[in-house]
C-alpha cells in the first residue's frame, strides 16, 4: 500500500498542468475566474521544508525583520497586550478521518510541508522590558490547553479559542502567568474537525465574541449532518455563553479582526479545492450579519458548485458576494488593521498571512501582504509586504499565519515552520 501510494504521490507531482503561480491569479473585488477543472485528483506540489540559517524574510525598504522567539511549538496566533506584551498561541489539532485514497495522499504530501515539532498546547508571553527591541522574557503563560488558535481580550478577560471551547482567564496588566484553570465559556464543535482552527475576535464593547468555525469537509463529502454549526461564525454572548450564527456559509474563516473605528467585523476565509489551480479564491471580506456567503452550493455569489447533492437554488440565490479575492490556495491564516504608526504607504488596510498553497503545481502565497483600503473598503492591488518564505529555489524556511499589529508601530509574524516569532518594524 506505501509503495502504490508513493507511486501515485510522484505521478501526481509530475502530472500537474496549468496554474503558473500568480500569474494566473486574479485578485481585488472583481477577479475574473476560470471555467472549473474536473479531474480524479488535484496537482499538488510538497513545500519542501529547509532552516533560514542567517537568512531572513524581506520586508520593503525603510522597514527591518528580526526574529524576538524560536523554538516554540507551533505558532499560530499573537495577541499584543496593553503592555506590549505578545502572547503566542502555540498547538496543533484535528482528528479528521481520510474518507478516500486521494485524503491520504493528500494528508502525506502536506505533512511534507509543515513542521515536525509536537504541538505546544499553550500560551506563551513575551516581554521586552526596556523597550530596545529584544524580548527577554519568553515564558509559559497558560499550559495544558487544547489545540489553542484564536486570542482576545476584552473587559479583564483573556479569551482563547481551543479547538474544543472557547475559556477564559482573568487577565491583570502585567501578568506573566494564568492563575488557575480557565473557565469555559461555551462548547464549540469539535467533532470529525476536518478544519480544526477556531478564529476570534471580541466586540469593541466586549459584550460579544465572534468565532470562525470551518467545514466538516470540502463540499460536504461527509454528509449535511456533520457540517451542523459549522462553516460558519457565531457570535458568543461573554457573560452567558450563549450563542447564535452570525453568519453562514464561509467554509473556513481562519482569521477574524475588528475594523477600526466602525467596529466592523472582518475575515479571511479558505475556499474549496479540486476545481482546478485557480478555484476557488480564497477572500478577505467584512462579515455581515445574517449573511449567508454561499458555501458549499456556490461559490464567489452565485456561481454554482455543481459537485454539491442536493442543490439548493434559493441558497443560491441568497449568496453574498465576498469583498476582495486573495487568489485561489493561498490559504489565509492571518489578518489584521494596520495603523498609521506602520507608516504612510502601510497606514490605512488589512495586513494578511498567506501560509501557502499545496494544490497547485507551481505555489502562491508563503508570505504576508498588504491590502489598501480607502473609505473603508478594499482598494486596489495587494502590496507584498513580507516575502521570502518560501525561496526561488523552491525551499520553503518558513509559512506565515497570525499577524498583529502592534499600535507602537510592529507587525508581528508567527511562521509556524520555523517556530519563530518575526516583528517587522520602521528602521530609525
Amino acid at each position: 500500500m506505501k509503495l502504490a501510494l508513493s507511486a501515485l504521490s510522484m505521478a501526481l507531482l509530475l502530472s500537474g498542468c496549468g496554474g503558473d503561480g500568480e500569474a494566473t491569479q486574479s485578485r481585488g473585488p472583481e477577479p475574473k475566474l476560470p471555467a472549473p477543472e474536473r479531474g480524479l485528483l488535484p496537482s499538488m506540489k510538497i513545500a519542501e521544508p529547509t532552516t533560514w540559517g542567517d537568512a531572513t524574510p524581506q520586508v520593503p525598504e525603510g522597514y527591518r525583520i528580526t526574529a524576538i522567539a524560536r523554538d516554540l511549538k507551533i505558532p499560530r496566533q499573537t495577541l499584543v497586550l496593553p503592555n506590549g506584551d505578545i502572547l503566542v498561541a502555540e498547538g496543533r489539532g484535528g482528528n479528521a478521518a481520510k474518507l478516500k485514497p486521494k485524503d491520504v495522499i493528500a494528508s502525506q504530501i502536506k505533512a511534507k510541508g509543515n513542521t515536525q515539532v509536537k504541538g505546544g498546547n499553550r500560551l506563551t508571553l513575551l516581554r521586552d522590558a526596556d523597550g530596545d527591541g529584544t524580548y527577554e522574557l519568553n515564558t509559559v503563560f497558560a499550559e495544558n490547553l487544547n489545540a489553542p488558535y484564536g486570542l482576545a481580550l476584552a473587559d479583564g478577560k483573556l479569551y482563547v479559542a481551543n479547538q474544543d471551547a472557547l475559556v477564559r482567564f482573568d487577565y491583570r496588566d502585567g501578568q506573566t502567568k494564568a492563575e488557575g484553570a480557565p473557565e469555559k465559556v461555551t462548547d464549540l464543535p469539535s467533532q470529525i474537525n476536518h478544519h480544526w482552527t477556531k478564529s476570534l475576535a471580541a466586540s469593541p464593547d466586549g459584550r460579544y465574541l465572534y468565532v470562525g468555525i470551518g467545514s466538516n469537509s470540502n463540499i460536504t463529502e461527509r454528509g449535511l449532518e456533520v457540517e451542523a454549526d459549522r462553516a460558519m461564525v457565531w457570535q458568543i454572548d461573554a457573560v452567558t455563553g450563549a450563542h447564535r450564527p452570525y453568519a453562514t456559509g464561509l467554509r473556513n474563516p481562519t482569521a477574524l479582526t475588528i475594523q477600526p473605528g466602525n467596529g466592523q467585523l472582518w475575515a479571511v476565509v479558505n475556499e474549496r479545492d479540486e476545481l482546478g489551480p485557480d478555484l476557488v479564491p480564497d477572500y478577505l471580506t467584512s462579515v455581515q450579519e445574517g449573511a449567508f456567503y454561499g458555501w458549499p452550493y456556490s461559490y464567489w455569489g452565485q456561481n454554482v458548485d455543481e459537485r454539491v447533492r442536493p442543490q439548493n437554488p434559493d441558497k443560491v440565490k441568497a449568496a453574498v458576494k465576498p469583498d476582495y479575492s486573495l487568489g485561489s490556495h493561498v490559504a489565509a491564516l492571518g489578518v489584521d488593521f494596520s495603523t498609521a504608526s506602520m507608516g504612510p504607504q502601510f497606514a490605512e488596510g488589512a495586513f494578511i498571512g498567506e501560509h501557502g498553497s499545496w494544490n497547485r503545481p507551481n505555489p502562491v502565497g508563503y508570505k504576508v501582504i498588504f491590502v489598501p483600503f480607502k473609505d473603508g473598503k478594499p482598494a486596489g492591488e495587494p502590496v507584498d509586504f513580507a516575502t521570502g518564505f518560501r525561496g526561488e529555489d523552491g525551499k520553503t524556511r518558513g509559512r506565515p499565519v497570525g499577524v498583529t499589529v502592534d499600535p507602537r508601530g510592529a507587525l508581528i509574524i508567527a511562521d509556524d515552520l520555523a517556530n519563530t516569532i518575526w516583528r517587522v518594524t520602521r528602521a530609525q
